[in-house]
């Protein structure tokens, strides 16, 4: 997936952040070489020991500072208005509740801070959104929760966040898969 193209992606979606960074959802830790250096510390924060470990691995080889500690996006360990961007890479897809996990974001984060969001969304395509919908029940029990028909546009502007930009692409993880609706952008916190 990195090498099709994730990478490119990680890059765009990181490059402005400044100051304290949160990213829920860490996973291994595929971000954390791609922090530039304007990112004073990130919390990353993973709730799968597996995964977890991982990106403890990974983080001593961050070119800025990264502490990643046990955690959800429903409830994330941090202070109010602690953050001046919250990352979302990959895991709103997965999250049980989009706007709990939202809130929770806005929560951390300093007011006017950054939504940093890069996410496989629902088509914009009838027939292919209706095939995500059939799917999906089998499909969160095969992919560790997954939603691959979720509106996680629509769901950020519901937290009541000011989306700053947004670009919509099609992307294929593996070869031979076919390309399906993601999205890389920035919304802002009021």
């Amino acid at each position: 997936m990195n090498r099709r193209g994730a990478d490119e992606h990680r890059r765009a979606l990181l490059a402005d952040l400044t100051g304290v960074v949160v990213e829920i959802g860490a996973g291994e830790g595929s971000n954390f070489a791609h922090y530039p250096r304007t990112v004073t510390e990130v919390l990353a924060v993973e709730p799968d020991d597996h995964l977890r470990s991982i990106a403890i691995r990974r983080a001593s080889g961050a070119p800025v500072p990264v502490r990643v500690v046990t955690g959800t996006a429903e409830s994330i360990p941090a202070e109010d208005g602690s953050a001046d961007a919250v990352v979302a890479s990959l895991v709103l897809c997965s999250v049980p509740d989009q706007g709990v996990a939202l809130a929770e974001a806005r929560r951390v984060l300093r007011p006017g801070g950054i939504l940093a969001f890069y996410e496989h969304v629902r088509s914009d395509r009838k027939v292919l959104a209706a095939l995500e919908d059939v799917m999906t029940p089998l499909w969160q029990r095969a992919a560790g929760g997954c939603h691959p028909n979720r509106d996680t546009l629509q769901a950020i502007s519901a937290a009541g966040f000011d989306i700053r930009d947004n670009k919509r692409f099609g992307f294929s993880v593996q070869p031979l898969a076919p390309r399906v609706a993601h999205i890389l952008g920035h919304a802002v916190a009021p």
